[in-house]
Parts: structure tokens; sequence; C-alpha cells
């Protein structure tokens, strides 16, 4: 009986932290998103570009990642419109080896 409990206690913990990860990379640009910024910095119309993804879901995606201290936002002093660069905090960059992984399953299994 006590491994029971151990094993659910652990179990709660484990779906808890992977609660947290899926509230963090919610949708399915969060990780096409970090994928790009995995390359280097980029513009938004680089970004919008690249992924031909709308620009409501792309500001919203970046803001949320942000907020999350995923990517950062870096405003660059130019002429109208102003250049806006975005890159990956090192939070955003130890997500790498996750990336890897999934890529590895997915050309695995799918």
């Amino acid at each position: 009986m006590k491994q029971s409990t151990k094993y659910k206690s652990y179990d709660e913990v484990c779906l808890k932290g992977v609660e947290q990860v899926i509230d963090i990379f919610t949708g399915k640009w969060s990780f096409l998103i970090i994928e790009q910024l995995h390359l280097d910095k980029m513009c938004f119309s680089q970004i919008h570009k690249s992924l031909n993804i709308s620009t409501k879901s792309l500001t919203d995606t970046l803001r949320h990642l942000e907020e999350n201290d995923i990517n950062k936002r870096e405003a660059i002093p130019t002429n109208v419109p102003i250049t806006v660069e975005y890159s990956l905090t090192p939070k955003g960059l130890a997500f790498d080896g996750v990336l890897i992984a999934m890529k590895k399953w997915g050309n695995d299994y799918l």
C-alpha cells in the first residue's frame, strides 16, 4: 500500500510539472516560434513570413512567451515603423533538448 501512495505522489508532482509546461507552451505556434528563434534573433516580419502566421496569433504568442521569460523583445530605434527583434532567453534556450526529443520522436513514429 505504501508504494501506491508513493507513486501517486510522484505522479501528482510529475503531472503538475507537465501542466505548467503545457501552460507556457500552449498552442501550436509556440513550438514553431521557438524553433525559429533558435536559429538567431529575428524581426517580427521575419517570423511572420517564415511561419505564414496571422499577425494576431504571432503577437499573442510572442507576448505569452515573453511573459513566461522564454523570449525577449528588443525595440531598435529606426525609422517608422520601428524594428522589433525577438530572441530566446536562457530559459528559452534551455528548451532546446525538449524540441530535439520531440523532433526525434516525430521522425521515429510519425
